[in-house]
């Protein structure tokens, strides 16, 4: 299996995430996405992919919830690592819109989006999005360029099946689903993954967060990822195995690995 976006890296997990990656591995998760919050997370992200480099990849980019008054200059700061090593990374991302928290920085969000939509353009990367009540800035974003979309990631996808019509008027991405499948009051997100269809579905866990049941309540990690692709199967009424198979052809085409 493919964990298409996972944090272990992050101090929630003990030793830089060493153990929680080897908990993975013996899981069946062979391969997991790495990817970035800020660049304050590079060190971490890239000490954790260097110890691990058969079963990890990463990511470059800033999250739409930690654009601080210093967002430009990182943004500045990434893409010259971007131009210096453009095959050191996998992906772009996460970037995005997040208005759950805070409307009143948009437009700021927009810019930072758009920066980042265009460095996948330029180095034909995927581009990993957060879309959290942000739906409609997000696809003014992606209408507003011209020329060859990159290959775009609708990660942890917790809209529901209108949304998936809505999104598919403007482009035709991946999405990625995660425990919140498997939550009680989710129905809409599981018609939703009937909506989008086996084809376009990427595996992830987003640890540290949104465990899926049976675990819910306690910290993700990579390696729960079986409960979520076992959930994938129940709602489309294909094995696990079938799943397995089909994620993880989607992520080696998506992520190119």
């Amino acid at each position: 299996m493919t964990d298409t976006h996972t944090h272990l890296y992050m101090g929630e997990f003990e030793n830089g995430g060493c153990e929680a990656v080897e908990r993975a591995i013996k899981a069946g998760v062979g391969m997991m996405i790495f990817p970035a919050v800020d660049s304050d997370t590079f060190a971490q992200m890239n000490r954790l992919h260097q110890l691990y480099p058969e079963n990890t990849r990463i990511a470059i980019g800033l999250h739409p919830t930690e654009l601080g008054e210093d967002w430009e200059r990182q943004l500045d700061e990434m893409e010259l690592t971007l131009e210096k090593e453009p095959t050191a990374y996998n992906a772009i991302g996460e970037t995005g819109i997040d208005l759950y928290w805070d409307s009143s920085n948009l437009e700021n969000q927009k810019k930072s989006f758009g920066r980042q939509y265009e460095w996948a353009q330029k180095h034909k990367l995927p581009l990993i999005i957060h879309c959290r009540e942000g739906i409609e800035p997000v696809l003014e974003v992606i209408s507003s360029h011209e020329g060859e979309q990159p290959e775009l990631v609708f990660h942890s996808f917790t809209y529901g099946p209108e949304e998936v019509k809505r999104i598919r008027e403007v482009c035709n991405p991946w999405f990625g689903i995660n425990g919140v499948a498997t939550f009680k009051n989710a129905s809409a997100v599981r018609e939703a993954v009937k909506e989008i269809g086996i084809d376009r579905i990427l595996l992830e866990t987003d640890s540290p967060y949104l465990a899926p049941v049976p675990y819910r309540g306690k910290r993700n990690e990579t390696s729960y990822l079986p409960a979520i692709c076992s959930k994938v199967g129940e709602i489309l009424g294909i094995t696990s195995e079938e799943v397995e198979r089909i994620t993880d052809a989607n992520a080696k085409k998506v992520f190119k690995l």
